[in-house]
């Protein structure tokens, strides 16, 4: 499911791409603004770029839903081998279709192995900052590819 909504999203984002250009006929003052580069002229509900760049970061972890028109991206828990008494849940919310910091809401939840049972725990809120900016980030770097062209 997941390689199909990665196949999905980039037929979206080359769509998204496309679009602009087809209506391109006349003269320069025609043609839209590098600026634009498909932030909002997408098949999707909401930023393009936050939405391929979340989908990217958290690709190790199964997915549960995917909302592209509401922007919600639910993955299932998931233990690290590196650390198999703990796992996490994350549930990323796009909430614009401009590419701003404050678009993106990523909520974590954390559970570690008692006695047998998952027992919640906290999630340190450097966590959830520090997947936010790898988020905003390879936003940014997928859109200053799609404006270099």
């Amino acid at each position: 499911m997941a390689s199909r909504l990665s196949r999905s999203v980039s037929a979206g984002l080359l769509l998204a791409a496309l679009v602009p250009l087809a209506a391109c006929g006349g003269g320069a003052k025609d043609r839209p603004k590098a600026d634009m580069a498909a932030s909002k002229v997408t098949t999707i509900g909401v930023n393009a770029y936050l939405w391929r760049a979340s989908l990217d970061t958290i690709s190790f972890m199964p997915l549960v839903q995917t909302d592209s028109n509401g922007g919600v991206i639910v993955t299932d828990w998931y233990a690290s081998p590196n650390s198999p008494n703990e796992r996490m849940k994350l549930t990323v919310s796009i909430l614009d279709q401009d590419l701003r910091a404050d678009a993106l809401r990523v909520a974590a939840s954390r559970q570690v192995s008692q006695g047998g049972q998952w027992v919640d725990a906290p999630v340190a809120a450097a966590t959830v900052q520090k997947l936010e900016e790898i988020i905003l980030t390879k936003a940014r770097d997928l859109r200053r590819t799609a404006i270099a062209g």
